[in-house]
């Protein structure tokens, strides 16, 4: 069986690397891929433009690939899906449609009410001046958000009129967030401790992975500007057996079955960001794809194939699907580029010491592979991860692994983990 990968980051080196762990996979071509895929065994990096819906069709075609599975939310949204299913390619990802959920914040909010599912209060506008307007109707602290796909920046926490007047202006002024700025939504500021609920659906079933806890902020404690995620951990305690129940009863199954009724079921990977207090859930948003970083530490710990689960949801046959999770716990810390989530230098040469470990392993995210030398290529740069007994083991054997990572301006947080220590 051969595999293709869409994407470049940290997730699809994660996706590619747990894909060739299976017998029955002979070869994996990642497009466009990075440093880390183009260095492991049985896989190939492909330059293609996920965007060249043809091109990645005839690669299928002349490779014979048996399954595509698209990481990124950008050729989701935009109907890569649609486009390689037309064809009779095997296909793990949701539709265009399914995919609004991300693609579009009203949208999705709109579709929270419609269907029953809790979410913070909110307003959408496609105008400055209504908006501002709202500005004085509103409490604080508030949350502004960029309508369309941001790569996880488009959300802005503003702790009263003037930081919101300056995020509206930075979104509809200074193009912050190009289109996806088009519209903004103004919502409820939630408080409580965040969780990832990352589940694979096809149509009304559902098998929920182990669960996860990021982190946003771009610093120690939770602070600064939020980020695509510094790091993540699995399982998260803030989700009992109680919210996890809740979660599939609450959020899950009525997101499920009105995208059902919607003529879009779901296929793929579905996320839901939480926020959790007092028992209580809400819903901040929703990721069609898998989460970036959780991917890593999550993968650590499936002991099943990947290969085989998402086949079986493409076949629509999940509720006979037994999948098995190692008892270990895992963590995994991002390692950035100086000046991420703003403006950032790539092309920085990156040296790494040499490490063959069971318990960890360095996912690849921004890198570039050119004459035989390792370079930065993005903002994230790397995830180091591994699993321990417990969580504290774990975070120590991630730390240990970041240790062996060296380049100019690399940074990183200190505690990721440590609201699950704690």
């Amino acid at each position: 069986m051969k595999i293709l990968i869409i994407g470049s980051g940290g997730r699809e080196h994660a996706l590619a690397w747990k894909c060739a762990h299976d017998i029955s996979v002979e070869h994996i071509f990642v497009c466009p891929g990075n440093a880390g895929t183009h260095l492991e065994d049985k896989i190939s990096n492909v330059e293609i433009n996920a965007s060249d819906f043809g091109a990645i069709e005839n690669f299928c075609i002349s490779k014979e690939i048996s399954l595509v599975i698209i990481g990124p939310e950008q050729p989701l949204v935009d109907g890569l899906t649609n486009y390689l299913q037309s064809k009779g390619i095997d296909t793990f990802g949701p539709s265009k449609e399914a995919a609004q959920l991300e693609g579009s914040k009203t949208f999705s909010k709109d579709f929270f009410v419609k269907y029953h599912i809790p979410t913070a209060e909110y307003k959408s506008f496609d105008g400055f001046d209504d908006a501002l307007n709202y500005l004085d109707e509103i409490n604080y602290p508030t949350v502004v958000k960029a309508d369309g796909l941001a790569a996880g920046k488009g959300v802005i926490i503003c702790e009263n009129k003037n930081e919101a007047i300056e995020a509206l202006q930075s979104i509809f002024k200074d193009n912050a967030f190009g289109s996806a700025g088009n519209k903004v939504v103004i919502e409820e500021f939630l408080e409580g401790e965040e969780a990832s609920f990352i589940a694979v659906v096809s149509k009304d079933k559902i098998i929920p992975l182990v669960t996860s806890q990021d982190h946003k902020a771009v610093g120690d404690g939770d602070v600064g500007l939020n980020t695509g995620g510094m790091g993540a951990y699995s399982p998260a305690p803030v989700v009992t057996d109680e919210i996890n129940r809740k979660i599939l009863d609450e959020v899950m199954y009525p997101t499920m079955h009105g995208l059902i009724q919607e003529n879009s079921p779901y296929l793929g990977f579905l996320y839901a960001g939480l926020m959790i207090k007092d028992n209580e859930i809400k819903v901040l948003e929703f990721n069609c794809r898998f989460g970036d970083p959780e991917t890593q530490p999550i993968l650590l710990r499936l002991k099943s194939s990947l290969v085989e689960l998402c086949k079986a949801a493409i076949n629509d046959n999940l509720d006979s699907y037994n999948i098995e999770w190692t008892e270990e716990h895992s963590c995994g810390v991002v390692i950035a580029s100086k000046g991420y989530p703003e403006n950032y230098e790539s092309g920085k040469e990156v040296s790494i010491d040499q490490n063959k470990s069971e318990n960890s392993k360095l996912f690849h995210a921004g890198t570039k592979f050119e004459n035989n030398k390792i370079f930065t290529n993005g903002g994230r740069v790397f995830c180091a991860t591994a699993l321990g007994k417990d969580l504290k083991e774990a975070q120590q054997n991630a730390y240990n692994l970041l240790d062996k990572v060296h380049f100019e301006g690399a940074f990183y947080r200190t505690d990721i983990g440590y609201k699950g220590i704690k």
